[in-house]
């Protein structure tokens, strides 16, 4: 769409093959969005012309060790989810909003999930995150009211991607398996195209939220 894109991952050789080939429009950055100082350094390091950000997708998101009993888990797994899901996606928001607001323009889309709606067995903490997200994205709604920074929270249902697989340590057998136990999935350009369509509104328009799910889900 002709915009610029800062992509974010804990490690860098994710990014480079994403980044690659871009024509200058991608830039790769190593971020761990649990380190809010390191959040708030990445806009403050930045080259003039790549510091005002005019959008931010908040896209990270953990569930490692998850979809057991809440007492079948591991209290560091569901710190470390609370710390991704939710603390982690502030911080980059509390980086990037001060810039939004002394140029009067921007755009955050949060990444919820339809578990912040229902939750489900075995979705106990990342569930709790996910209402977590909703409530903190109407609540900037609501903060920002008055002022031109638009907010959306963008809810998929299951979407096939390597989520899963991070879940399970990296078991991608049982990350396969367990997609393929549902009749259908999302893909991650299926959560891109709703995303576009947020942002492209005009400037008076704002979306508040999108759930998305698979065709047949209940």
């Amino acid at each position: 769409r002709g915009l610029r894109v800062i992509c974010t991952a804990r490690k860098l050789e994710n990014l480079e093959e994403v980044c690659a080939g871009r024509d200058g429009k991608a830039y790769p950055l190593a971020l761990d969005v649990t380190d809010a100082a390191a959040s708030s350094a990445c806009i403050e390091n930045h080259t003039d012309d790549w510091r005002e950000i005019d959008i931010l997708v908040a896209n990270a998101g953990s569930d490692v060790g998850g979809r057991v009993r809440f007492d079948e888990g591991d209290m560091a797994d569901w710190a470390a989810t609370v710390e991704t899901n939710v603390i982690g996606l502030m911080a980059v928001c509390h980086a990037v909003l001060p810039g939004m607001l002394a140029r009067g323009r921007g755009h955050i889309v949060t990444l919820g999930s339809i578990a912040g709606l229902r939750t489900y067995p075995g979705g106990n903490v990342y569930a709790a995150t996910k209402y977590a997200v909703r409530a903190f994205t109407d609540g900037l709604r609501r903060d920002y009211k008055n002022d031109p920074i638009r907010i959306t929270e963008v809810l998929p249902g299951l979407v096939r991607t390597g989520f899963a697989e991070a879940r399970y340590r990296g078991d991608s057998n049982k990350a396969a398996e367990f997609y393929d136990s549902f009749p259908a999935a999302l893909e991650a350009r299926d959560i891109a195209a709703a995303t576009l369509f947020a942002l492209e509104q005009p400037r008076q328009v704002n979306i508040s939220q999108i759930v998305v799910v698979p065709t047949g889900d209940k």
